[in-house]
């Protein structure tokens, strides 16, 4: 059955887009003359009204068959664009929809008269002539048909799809939410993790710890207990205060990006050089965002670059927040190494902010990051 099917489809799709093209020229003449009657008034503009939701129809219906033809949906174009790119498919599809089958028409017509003029030549060269025009006309139906029927989908859908910029940046925002809902998830484990393995655990263990003093007698037994209850309140509460940190450090909230980066900075094991100049602060997510792209980057100057210094830039300009981290190591950094290079540019992708590495075998390194955003608050600067 389905072997019938891609048999039967691209001739009937071809007759259909005939059809159809016939249907956009008339289509086209009505909306010439609804364009030139609207200086009527009400009759010219319910005249391009009507006519452009006809069109909106034809235009609906022949994007279905398109996607059905390539295997993938086809988007709306963007309510700007519509109008435009659908008028645009009329005029280029009422003569390409028919073109396309006079084009086969007129070679199968070609084909059947050089096997009549062969013929009429050579009787006796009948079989063989027929049996040649079945092969060609065999080869055509199955080269010249399926082709332009893909060809007529193609040029539907980039007319009556989004622009290709869009589709593009719809694809880099899908991928980016998709990461970013990862990201979530996967920082979601890590907090149940932490607390299982941290706080929890020590909070079991104080009340184990309790309970044994409960039902002690010995005065100095009874105090030692309480003492390593007291010893593992203060632990799970040293593991709280670490796991809200990692959340959202209270230095940034205490002093903003600037001061949280420059506190990150004096914690690198190298000496790292700090030039931010910010004219006001990003929003609370961006500041985090940036922070923690930061600070992963100052980890990878210390754990792998082998350098004797590094640099942190902050700038923002033209409504893009710049941060740029290198170092004067040994380079040859690259995202898929596994150095944390990957979360970062994920992490930033959440906000559609991106990653640029330059990092050639000897070195330097230096780490662009971009993110587009806002400020909101009073300048804040440090170096």
């Amino acid at each position: 059955m389905r072997r019938i099917r891609l048999i039967v489809e691209p001739p009937t799709g071809l007759l259909l887009n005939a059809v159809t093209g016939v249907a956009a020229w008339v289509l086209l003449v009505l909306l010439a003359a609804g364009a030139v009657s609207l200086p009527l008034g009400g009759p010219g503009r319910r005249l391009l009204s009507r006519v452009l939701g006809m069109a909106r129809a034809l235009t609906g219906v022949q994007r279905a068959r398109a996607a059905q033809v390539l295997g993938h949906e086809i988007l709306e174009p963007h309510p700007q664009d519509r109008t435009a790119r659908e008028v645009a498919w009329l005029a280029v599809h009422a003569v390409v929809g028919p073109a396309c089958l006079v084009s086969v028409g007129a070679t199968l017509s070609a084909a059947m008269a050089i096997v009549r003029l062969r013929t009429a030549e050579n009787g006796l060269s009948v079989t063989l002539n027929l049996s040649l025009a079945i092969v060609a006309l065999t080869a055509i139906g199955l080269a010249a048909v399926p082709l332009l029927h893909t060809l007529q989908a193609r040029l539907a859908e980039r007319l009556l799809g989004p622009a290709s910029s869009l589709a593009g940046r719809v694809r880099a925002l899908t991928e980016s939410r998709a990461a970013a809902v990862d990201a979530q998830a996967a920082e979601v484990r890590r907090i149940e993790r932490d607390l299982h393995d941290g706080a929890q655990a020590r909070l079991i263990s104080m009340r184990m710890t309790l309970g044994l003093a409960k039902s002690e007698s010995d005065p100095d037994q009874v105090r030692e207990l309480v003492r390593e209850a007291w010893e593992s309140a203060g632990q799970a509460l040293a593991d709280l205060r670490d796991l809200v940190r990692g959340i959202h450090p209270p230095v940034l909230a205490d002093r903003g990006l600037a001061g949280a980066i420059q506190a990150a900075a004096l914690l690198c094991p190298i000496p790292v050089r700090v030039d931010i100049d910010l004219p006001a602060r990003p929003e609370p997510p961006v500041e985090s965002a940036v922070y923690f792209a930061a600070a992963e980057a100052l980890t990878n100057v210390a754990k792998h670059s082998a350098a004797t210094w590094a640099w942190v830039r902050l700038r923002h300009s033209g409504g893009v927040l710049r941060l740029a981290v290198g170092d004067d190591g040994r380079g040859g950094a690259r995202p898929s190494a596994g150095t944390g290079l990957g979360g970062i540019r994920r992490r930033l992708s959440a906000f559609d902010g991106t990653l640029i590495v330059h990092s050639p075998p000897g070195g330097p390194t230096e780490l662009t990051m971009e993110l587009p955003c806002a400020l909101s608050s009073p300048k804040i600067s440090h170096s």
